[in-house]
């Protein structure tokens, strides 16, 4: 099982993003789905997170500024950012709970990661 993700890059304050996390290999199930970030010199946290049947929850700072959203069929999950701050800066991992049997146990897979950064 492999997570991709990509869609980072230079973005002005302000502006806007949108990253994709593909999932692919031997996969039966996929639970929660999430974003994850880790700015240089921090510890990494949380952006949001979806569970299969389309709940969400975000951080605190990512509230009213992203929204999470998963195509269950393509075995994809989404984050659209907006109004990007500076502090945004940070590589962006994606991360599923998946089982790749009908009762086989669930892992959590990461991402290679994908750097955005916020910055005139």
């Amino acid at each position: 099982v492999q997570l991709q993700a990509f869609g980072g890059g230079l973005v002005q304050p302000g502006g806007s993003l949108r990253l994709s996390c593909a999932a692919s290999g031997s996969i039966f199930r996929i639970n929660v789905m999430g974003w994850y970030r880790q700015a240089p010199g921090k510890q990494r946290e949380l952006v949001a997170r979806t569970s299969s049947s389309g709940s969400t929850y975000y951080a605190d700072s990512a509230k009213s500024r992203a929204t999470i959203s998963r195509d269950n069929a393509k075995n994809m999950v989404y984050l659209q950012m907006n109004s990007l701050k500076p502090e945004d800066t940070a590589v962006y991992y994606c991360n599923a709970d998946i089982a790749s049997s009908r009762y086989g146990t669930t892992y959590d897979y990461w991402g290679q990661g994908t750097l955005v950064t916020v910055s005139s």
